[in-house]
């Protein structure tokens, strides 16, 4: 089965330990110097409407990918980390 990039924005992740939905997947990171996908990209939730950011993104390394289905993404709970975003604040600069 191929499946495109465009293709994989839309798909659920599911955690295959609990059953839990992850959220959908939002971004990819691809090795350039091999052209091999590394780890698929689930967004952080929103705080408050989106006004206080976002929680931290979820990157789930390629590997942990159980199966990739039509709708879903079956993904292993525990090799999932956290990447920091970068918060560019408005309102410090705006007091100062």
């Amino acid at each position: 089965m191929l499946c495109r990039i465009v293709d994989m924005k839309n798909k659920e992740v599911i955690s295959v330990k609990d059953g839990c939905r992850i959220g959908c997947v939002n971004d990819v990171e691809i090795d350039m110097k091999c052209a091999k996908l590394v780890s698929i990209i689930v967004y952080g939730k929103l705080k408050f409407f989106g006004i206080f950011g976002r929680e931290d993104d979820i990157v789930i390394k390629w590997e942990n990918i159980e199966v990739i289905g039509d709708d879903t993404i079956l993904v292993r709970d525990n090799p999932l980390c956290r990447r920091k975003r970068k918060h560019k604040w408005f309102w410090p600069k705006f007091f100062n």
